[in-house]
């Protein structure tokens, strides 16, 4: 069988990993550039065994980039979400983890000009996908993203040069509105009616207690996947408000047709628990737990834009993740410690003087080029 090959990198941002292009490379024939994604990562069978994905939504991801022409920014990037054994790319949303990949890519591709005698490089990157514009503070070595460091980010056993990402002034990417259902909803099912916040920040998130859903919040994640019912209850959820939100027009197309976002999370007060790895994490290191629903399974850690999303609402008042984080209003930076299944991340969060509205969110992460060479496609 014949085959032609297109540059491609491949990057590790944070949790989640992407198969990164720069736009010149791609054909404009849009039908042959999807086909390049889906038999790049291999969307058709579950494991993702024809391609360089990873049989998870957090290894399903694409990244396209290209220098800016827009004021502020250095280079422009459109994000795709893959499916898992489903030929489905979906452009709505964006992935918070990569963003630090996107940034490293910047640098080691030569999109920015870098001193080399410098030991960080500010680059400001437009995602399309949120029309937003993100900043980055990338440590360098010699011209090129570091890769080397003893930052340790959960959900990455190897410690590496921290990078850091904020998104300025962030809130209603996709709606228009940081609350676009008010800071509380409720939604029935066949079994239950729930209150849920349903927040626009970065990515769309739905935010459900556990409590709500039969569960205390520190289940492992195993008890929790092979959970369906649950599972099932909180997709069902999730597909409801994305019509009732105007991201869908209806349950079925929800499912098919943006399985990407939003996203739903489960959401519990602080508490011991034990992670993943099993580690002890105690009560008084964290202000609020997270369990991610994505693409239909439980997400082994949490996309960024869900921790995102959670740290900014504990502050606004009336939501469910304020009630339950229970963390004091004010103006200025702050850090919501949020515990998740391998560890706990800190996420900071600037407030308005007045504490009125998000200013700034901020994460640290970890990121480095895998591999950089030729993705070879199947002629058809």
């Amino acid at each position: 069988m014949a085959q032609f090959s297109v540059p491609c990198s491949v990057y590790r941002g944070g949790t989640s990993r992407g198969l990164f292009f720069h736009k010149k490379d791609l054909p404009q024939d849009v039908p042959t550039r999807n086909r390049i994604f889906l038999e790049g990562i291999d969307c058709y069978n579950a494991s993702q065994v024809n391609g360089l994905g990873g049989a998870t939504s957090s290894t399903s991801k694409v990244c396209v980039v290209s220098p800016s022409t827009r004021e502020g920014a250095d280079v422009d990037w459109t994000f795709y979400q893959l499916g898992v054994a489903e030929a489905v790319i979906d452009e709505k949303g964006t992935c918070g983890n990569l963003m630090a990949g996107v940034g490293a890519f910047t640098v080691d591709e030569g999109l920015v000009e870098v001193d080399p005698a410098a030991d960080k490089k500010d680059v400001f990157v437009y995602n399309t996908n949120i029309k937003k514009i993100l900043h980055m503070e990338i440590p360098v070595v010699n011209g090129r993203a570091k890769v080397s460091g003893d930052y340790l980010m959960p959900g990455v056993v190897t410690p590496g040069a921290m990078f850091r990402v904020s998104i300025v002034n962030p809130g209603g990417e996709m709606t228009g509105q940081l609350l676009p259902l008010g800071e509380r909803y409720k939604v029935t099912t066949d079994k239950a009616t729930y209150e849920v916040t349903f927040s626009d920040l970065i990515n769309p998130f739905i935010f459900v207690a556990a409590q709500a859903a039969g569960l205390t919040g520190t289940e492992t994640s195993g008890a929790v996947a092979a959970n369906q019912e649950v599972l099932d209850e909180l997709n069902f959820i999730r597909d409801k408000i994305a019509v009732i939100a105007g991201m869908a027009k209806d349950e079925q197309d929800a499912r098919q047709n943006k399985p990407n976002v939003p996203k739903i999370a489960m959401i519990a007060p602080a508490q011991d628990y034990v992670t993943i790895c099993g580690e002890q994490i105690k009560k008084e290191d964290v202000d609020i737990l997270i369990k991610v629903i994505s693409l239909g399974k439980l997400h082994r850690t949490s996309p960024a834009s869900g921790l995102y999303n959670l740290a900014a609402e504990t502050f606004i008042q009336g939501t469910i993740p304020h009630q339950i984080a229970g963390i004091q209003q004010g103006a200025g930076e702050s850090a919501v410690r949020i515990g998740h299944p391998e560890g706990i991340v800190e996420v900071c969060v600037t407030l308005a003087a007045d504490g009125s509205s998000i200013k700034k969110v901020g994460m640290k992460r970890t990121a480095r080029r895998i591999m950089k060479g030729e993705l070879f496609i199947p002629v058809t």
